[in-house]
């Protein structure tokens, strides 16, 4: 069995090419395109609004057999917005295909995946696509992931042609020519090598043989000794260095031109890890958190991540990855954060937006199960375990929107739907701003909302009006201040006392630390943690245009407490004081989110984009240029990018396109810094 996804960034094909692998194992019998012009749609694209953009909203499951292997499939978004349905993903897979464009190479995306690819140590394929375009390199996408991903890529392919006279490719580890031939290029042919291949094929070979040697001994012996190398130990030790995440084999071809795929499907079940080879860690909640190693044996008692949350009309639908032992219908399984125990009344396969209903599930299988409570990232286990699982990483919201209901019935249409949504995705979230009493919804980024928006009209008939979308400010100090601060309370019977002294500090490795240096019990040390609660709760919310407060050590040395009227709130109520009494004194200032900005346009207007980003206080970072386009890198402020998309088709004649991912905190400009502060002091009054 194989679990494998498919990432890369948005436009390189991915929907595509899933497509063309569900239609070659025989799951779907008529190929249908992306931006389906008979209607349909892509598979995977199972929601209306992913067939009318033409992109991947929320991520697909869907199981296929290619020579008697079960391979589970995900089919992953590129947006950046939807990066939590890729971490998701990544966090259950073990092993991936990393697909690029032919002719735009590793773009931002591919660079984001690609460190959530190392952050879950998932081996991968890279399947150069689109090798039907013009001006396509496979070449130059090799050498940029050597050079841009530092990945130890050898292409184990090289094109028959390329652009419109792609034919085929040559697998360079049986050194055979392969072509595609038949209307959807069903049949495979295999041919000897070209004759002007003959030499670049060598070449490759030998390049290859030198990468993989370091995998296998025998492989160097018998290249040392000149000997041949049969194929077999070639794809072994292709298969050791790609487990390793030591090497990573180039395979190409043409997902749209229904060519490189039944090779690539090959690779995937000769290279990539079945779940026995991956080793796969738990924390037993019973014995400290112990790391304890998962065995993918079905004897053994059940351990399984639900890793996905979909609430549907009819109830809630969990994607489970099982690790170890199987899930039977009618099993009895604990959830062990919420501490529950549940029966497993229906389990399903899914085929994007189809289910089959299934008796049982073994290890490794991504499956669903019907109508339980839980949440995203819950490990359920069977008999007698008490294990949690590492959940994924959930990055932070950078935008903010207010939305206002337009009517009573889209009022109670909008807590269903915002119940639903912020429980399906840790990434959607939602708050009632307690100063204007609004509905605030955070997203990842401006079409992460817009698509939520959507939904909410479509799926829940709910109209609402938005406000403009806010930045997630923060704010720091910039030097040390001292603080002694003595709170003191006296209303008849037990008053409140507590002194607190030290100092706050700039703090750049975090968002905050607690520091005690309290020396011969001059606050006794049950109210110390009183007064790292204190803090904790100011630093909430800065003086400065009430953001929270980030990159602080706050330290405590002295104090002083009351032998009756000490207590925990007492302390707490000090800390605070004290923390607001030094912040002043520590010259506070405004940071905001800086997000890096790729913007892909026509050579002409590179001028254009320049001017662009400047207008926008961003700083260039590099471009580079090819035949005909031009690339831009550049870091841009978030709160200069709104309506940043209208405004750069209208400069290109829409031919530019642009991706952005958050990069880093910087410091607000003075100007800025201070039209801030004053609309801020403003609202203050106005309440």
């Amino acid at each position: 069995m194989r679990n494998i996804g498919i990432s890369a960034h948005i436009d390189s094909g991915k929907t595509t090419l899933s497509e063309r692998i569900l239609f070659y194992t025989n799951k779907i019998h008529a190929i249908h395109e992306v931006k389906g012009k008979d209607g349909v749609g892509a598979t995977m694209d199972h929601m209306e609004l992913e067939r009318e953009r033409g992109i991947t909203i929320q991520s697909a499951a869907t199981q296929v057999s290619w020579k008697d292997q079960v391979i589970n499939i995900i089919d992953t978004p590129g947006h950046v917005d939807f990066t939590i349905e890729v971490e998701r993903s990544l966090r259950v897979l073990d092993g991936a295909v990393l697909v690029l464009c032919a002719v735009g190479g590793v773009q931002s995306q591919s660079i984001t995946v690609d460190r959530q690819l190392k952050r879950y140590h998932v081996p991968r394929i890279a399947f150069v696509n689109k090798c039907d375009r013009t001006g396509a390199n496979p070449k130059k996408v090799m050498e940029q992931l050597r050079e841009k991903l530092d990945l130890n890529a050898v292409m184990i392919q090289i094109p028959i042609g390329l652009e419109d006279k792609l034919s085929g490719v040559v697998d360079i580890t049986t050194m055979q020519a392969v072509y595609f031939d038949g209307e959807k290029g069903t049949q495979l042919r295999y041919e000897a090598i070209p004759a002007d291949l003959e030499e670049e094929a060598a070449l490759y070979r030998e390049k290859l043989i030198d990468a993989i040697a370091e995998f296998s001994d025998e492989l160097a012996e018998l290249y040392l000794d000149g000997k041949d190398i049969p194929v077999e130990l070639i794809q072994k030790a292709i298969r050791e260095g790609t487990l390793a995440e030591k090497f990573v084999p180039v395979m190409l071809g043409s997902a749209y031109k229904n060519k490189g795929i039944q090779t690539l499907l090959d690779g995937i079940t000769s290279y990539l890890p079945d779940p026995g080879d991956v080793k796969n860690y738990a924390f037993d909640l019973d014995n400290n958190e112990a790391q304890v190693e998962l065995v993918p044996d079905e004897k053994k008692p059940t351990v399984a991540l639900g890793f996905k949350l979909e609430d549907g009309q009819y109830g809630q639908l969990t994607y489970v990855r099982i690790y170890q032992g199987a899930i039977k219908k009618g099993d009895e399984l604990y959830n062990t954060r919420a501490r529950k125990k549940f029966k497993v009344g229906r389990l399903m396969r899914i085929h994007a937006d189809d289910t089959e209903d299934i008796n049982e599930a073994a290890p490794g299988d991504i499956v669903a199960l019907f109508g339980i409570d839980c949440a995203s990232g819950d490990t359920f286990c069977g008999s007698g375990l008490n294990y949690a699982m590492s959940s994924m990483f959930v990055p932070e919201p950078v935008i903010s929107l207010a939305v206002v209901p337009k009517d009573k019935k889209a009022s109670d249409q909008l807590s269903r739907a915002l119940n639903r949504f912020t429980k399906e995705d840790p990434t959607f979230q939602t708050f009632v701003d307690p100063e204007s009493n609004q509905t605030i919804i955070r997203g990842m980024g401006e079409l992460h909302l817009e698509v939520y928006l959507e939904r909410m009209r479509r799926e829940y008939q709910c109209e609402v009006t938005t406000g403009m979308p806010q930045v997630a400010y923060r704010e720091t100090i910039t030097q040390r201040a001292e603080f002694n601060y003595t709170h003191r309370k006296q209303t008849g019977g037990a008053g409140q006392y507590g002194r607190v002294a030290g100092y706050m500090e700039p703090w750049p490795e975090g968002d905050y630390e607690f520091v005690d240096s309290i020396k011969g019990g001059v606050i006794p040390t049950e109210f110390v943690p009183s007064c790292n609660k204190g803090f904790r709760e100011a630093i909430k919310k800065g003086s400065l245009i009430g953001f929270p407060v980030v990159n602080i050590r706050c330290a405590i040395n002295d104090g002083q407490y009351h032998p009756v009227d000490s207590s925990d709130i007492a302390f707490q109520m000090a800390a605070i004081g004290a923390f607001r009494e030094a912040y002043r004194n520590a010259k506070p200032c405004i940071l905001e989110p800086i997000m890096k900005i790729s913007v892909d346009a026509p050579q002409e207007f590179q001028g254009t984009v320049f001017g662009s980003i400047n207008q926008r206080r961003g700083i260039i970072i590099a471009s580079s240029e090819n035949n005909t386009s031009a690339h831009v890198d550049a870091e841009v402020p978030l709160s200069e990018m709104f309506g940043y998309s209208t405004v750069l088709r209208s400069l290109t004649q829409g031919k530019a396109e642009f991706t952005m991912e958050f990069e880093r905190y910087g410091k607000v400009p003075a100007s800025i810094s201070e039209a801030l502060i004053k609309s801020y002091e403003e609202r203050k009054r106005k309440k």
